[in-house]
């Protein structure tokens, strides 16, 4: 299943998944604390045997056009799962004072 969510009012939990599915650069120019790179590209099935089956995968990007398209790719994998998409992606949540780590 895919959901959306506007990452401004997004409460992160605890032990949230998180997977910024830009390229290893966008990635290390700035990203959201806690935020795994997972590039699109190099999404595939073994992916999500990281994560635990019951776990929601929250997804995002720079703005907002390759976090959809990667949620549809790992729901192709398993549908079973829940993905999230945090609309507006790291540029919308630097916008709004959210942290952003770079590395």
């Amino acid at each position: 299943m895919i959901r959306k969510q506007e990452i401004t009012t997004f409460e992160f939990p605890e032990d949230a998944v998180i997977w910024d599915v830009r390229d290893a650069a966008a990635y290390a120019e700035g990203h959201i604390k806690g935020a795994i790179n997972q590039p699109i590209n190099d999404l595939n099935i073994s992916c999500l045997t990281q994560v635990d089956a019951g776990q929601p995968i929250y997804i995002l990007c720079g703005g907002g056009s390759k976090a959809p398209r990667a949620a549809e790719k790992l729901e192709g994998f398993d549908s079973a799962r829940e993905y999230v998409i945090l609309m507006g992606g790291t540029r919308a949540a630097k916008e709004a004072g959210l942290p952003i780590e770079q590395n």
